[in-house]
């Protein structure tokens, strides 16, 4: 059925021509009705006037309407003065035509502009049965007239409906606007702001420890470069994506917040040892397996990695991190995801927040935006002794399945023995 009202624009614009022809056709009929040459021309100008409104675009609907009224009630006019009259029709193409007329100029022009143009043309379309015999008046009055009323009133309803329609429409869209710009701008600051995190943190330890008489041997000195340098490819790749995305929506480019399963959170906390604290992962190997939602695995993805950005940010004297992501159930059919990063920096390197809140900046607003798409929670604050915790619960939308049993080995993969300028390297440890 799609496959049959696919039209080519081409052969659209045919069967509209084909359709004003048969129109301007029918109205021309109805004039030579008349038995009046002038009058058939003008019945056709009058006619023509109001379909060519009809289909008019909307910057110049408004001027072809208010011409195709006065036209019509002037043809009434001089037609009602005049001997000869149509024997058999008052012009029911035209007529049609103005309803349309109405319906459109309630649905597309502000109130100021509707009201007028709507009451001409109601005013036009009642007035049509002039046209006829005046010997046929009371019957035209009688039974065409009223029909001619609930017909506009119809047009009428009809064109607030679908005014009402065009509001939710754009209301709609612009709700589906503001929710791209924003995940656009979450995924900017997620990515883009973790890497130029990276390169910021990199730097200043160069800085500190030149500052502090402990200049890095050209070897330790080549890999923080190299580690900047990769750092900001990084950066760079995730902006070029983005503004891919941003230029042209259906490009097949991915956008920089695909991905991030929980496979790939070892990988992200390798690349955060090479300027952060010692920092361990502990996974709850039922998730391991990956068979987490998409949705929901990247949502895990990007807490832990802001989280982390965070730590770099403003936890400069955090010596451990941890990682914790788990499986919590209560014995319902829905468990929930337990994300929690966990870092022992003082409470002086940063403001607390409310009780149960996340902060203010825009990377946790942007987290708690995401937790709650999936119908999560997130909260930011700091840790009962010392350190800070951000936390976040996401349920699953049903059981997982069952991965076998699970055994009490740990494997353990150490990254970055000596860290950035001597700083501890990270234990990334998986529950297996």
């Amino acid at each position: 059925m799609n496959e049959f009202f696919h039209v080519p624009t081409g052969g659209r614009r045919v069967a509209a021509l084909c359709a004003a022809v048969l129109l301007l056709a029918g109205v021309a009929a109805e004039g030579t009705n008349t038995g009046s040459v002038p009058m058939a021309a003008a019945w056709t100008v009058s006619g023509f006037l109001v379909l060519a409104a009809v289909a008019a675009r909307p910057d110049r609907f408004a001027a072809t309407a208010a011409s195709g009224v006065v036209a019509s009630c002037l043809v009434t006019l001089v037609n009602a003065r005049m001997s000869t009259h149509a024997e058999t029709t008052f012009g029911i193409i035209e007529s049609a035509a103005l309803l349309l007329v109405m319906a459109r100029a309630v649905r597309q022009l502000r109130p100021r502009g509707a009201v007028p143009l709507a009451g001409g043309a109601f005013a036009a379309l009642s007035a049509q049965f002039l046209r006829c015999d005046p010997a046929e008046y009371p019957d035209l009055v009688s039974y065409v007239v009223p029909v001619l009323w609930f017909a506009a009133a119809l047009a009428t309803v009809l064109g607030l409906y679908l005014r009402l329609l065009d509001r939710y429409r754009k209301r709609e869209r612009t709700a589906e606007i503001q929710e791209q710009r924003l995940e656009y701008a979450r995924d900017l600051h997620d990515f883009v702001g973790h890497h130029v995190t990276a390169i910021i943190a990199q730097t200043r330890a160069v800085r500190y420890t030149t500052a502090a008489g402990r200049p890095p041997s050209p070897g330790e000195l080549d890999d923080m470069l190299a580690a900047i340098e990769d750092a900001g490819s990084q950066a760079m790749r995730s902006m070029r994506s983005m503004v891919t995305v941003l230029r042209d929506p259906r490009s097949p480019g991915d956008r920089p917040g695909t991905g991030g399963m929980l496979t790939e959170l070892r990988d992200l906390i390798e690349r955060f040892s090479a300027s952060g604290p010692k920092t361990t992962l502990a996974l709850d190997p039922r998730l391991a397996g990956g068979d987490l939602p998409p949705g929901t695995a990247t949502t895990v993805h990007q807490i832990v990695r802001e989280a982390l950005t965070n730590v770099r940010k403003h936890a400069g004297r955090a010596t451990a991190v941890t990682v914790d992501v788990r499986l919590e159930e209560d014995g319902s059919e829905r468990p929930t995801v337990l994300v929690a990063v966990t870092d022992d920096g003082p409470d002086a390197d940063r403001s607390t927040p409310p009780t149960g809140t996340p902060g203010t900046g825009f990377g946790l607003t942007g987290l708690s935006e995401r937790a709650a798409m999936v119908g999560g929670t997130l909260t930011a604050g700091p840790r009962a002794g010392v350190g800070w915790i951000v936390e976040a619960r996401i349920p699953l939308p049903g059981p997982l399945p069952d991965p076998g049993p699970a055994g009490d080995d740990r494997a353990a993969v150490t990254a970055g023995a000596e860290g950035c300028a001597g700083m501890p390297g990270t234990t990334v440890t998986l529950d297996t």
